[in-house]
């Protein structure tokens, strides 16, 4: 029904075959980043790092850095810009829920039915225009999930514009906005010979 609604929507776009695909990988759905914070960390291993506290030579030291393994897939994460631990894990688990969202994939829609907590997220934000900022709790799961379609469709967010009922720009927009997510769809569209976007 999708591949249906694609064509009829965007009869330009050519589809590769999965065996053509820029090699990623895949993890099982639903998508990390999808996850909640709690369900993430749960995942994780945590470890402190002592950092300099105030108080000039005689400095005291504080155990506030934090770096957080995402055991299933080995990915790190890390803080230690600020005083308080608790402020270092919750950066760093945005930037953790961040690379998730860059550096591992699960299906796209374009391949069949997606999971439960997917089809939730991706309902959310159907014929939304994709403003999100870095500080929005959303924002990595959606860009992980238009990463999955992108990576499915070559690259081609003409493509993935109807799938969630928003405009090419947004989508564009939405994936330059993290230059990591920027870069990556860049290379898939090398991949596959498009030019990158500017």
């Amino acid at each position: 029904m999708v591949d249906d609604e694609h064509s009829s929507s965007d009869k330009s776009a050519q589809l590769p075959e999965p065996s053509e695909r820029m090699s990623v990988v895949f993890v099982d759905a639903p998508h990390p980043a999808t996850r909640t914070p709690e369900e993430l960390l749960g995942e994780c291993g945590l470890r402190t790092q002592r950092r300099s506290g105030p108080g000039g030579q005689h400095r005291n030291k504080t155990s506030s850095g934090v770096f957080l393994h995402h055991q299933p897939t080995g990915i790190v994460a890390e803080a230690t810009e600020r005083r308080s631990q608790a402020d270092n894990r919750a950066i760093a688990l945005q930037r953790l829920r961040f690379r998730l969202a860059v550096e591992v994939r699960t299906p796209s829609v374009l391949d069949g039915p997606v999971s439960p907590d997917e089809t939730q997220l991706r309902d959310e934000f159907h014929g939304k225009p994709m403003k999100l900022n870095d500080s929005n709790e959303n924002k990595p799961a959606i860009l992980a999930l238009l990463l999955n379609d992108l990576h499915a469709a070559g690259g081609q967010p003409s493509a993935v514009a109807p799938l969630w009922e928003t405009t090419t720009s947004s989508i564009v927009r939405l994936v330059k906005s993290h230059p990591a997510a920027f870069a990556l769809l860049n290379a898939i569209r090398s991949h596959h010979g498009r030019s990158g976007l500017k």
